[in-house]
């Protein structure tokens, strides 16, 4: 269980690295206009273009994400009972991980439609590797938790 604590306490320090990481690169992409495309940077050109798809990137790239990673370590540390707070942790991961599906559909719909070069960057892999490590904390903690 030490594992999982100490895992689940990193991802509060590379979400935050994964949301300023360079998701991808663009030659010309409309919507945001420069060369380096991080979560962060594409949230301040959804806030000025679309703000209700703002809100939901918002919400699934970074409210989503961390408020899962916090609520496992309030499970791990016995501050919270892992019965009623699992659920709800397992939807937010879900939550996040549609995120990176979104992201990668970005990519595809620039690369497809031929607007420019687009090339993803190591930031893209990060938080996919943040994501997926979340999901997989969970389903241990969920596994090796007594049901207190």
């Amino acid at each position: 269980m030490n594992i999982l604590k100490f895992a689940n306490l990193s991802l509060l320090i590379l979400y935050p690295v994964a949301w300023f990481a360079p998701l991808m690169r663009a030659g010309l992409l409309p919507l945001f206009g420069m060369s380096e495309i991080s979560v962060i940077s594409g949230l301040q050109s959804l806030w000025r273009s679309d703000v209700p798809l703002a809100l939901a990137v918002t919400f699934f790239a970074l409210f989503a994400p961390y408020m899962k990673t916090v609520g496992l370590a309030l499970v791990h540390f016995g501050i919270a009972r892992r019965r009623r707070l699992l659920g709800p942790l397992h939807i937010l991961g879900k939550l996040a991980m549609a995120d990176v599906f979104l992201i990668a559909l970005y990519i595809v719909l620039a690369k497809g439609v031929g607007v420019g070069s687009v090339e993803t960057a190591w930031g893209l892999y990060l938080f996919t590797a943040c994501i997926l490590a979340s999901l997989a904390i969970g389903f241990l903690t969920e596994k090796r938790s007594p049901s207190a």
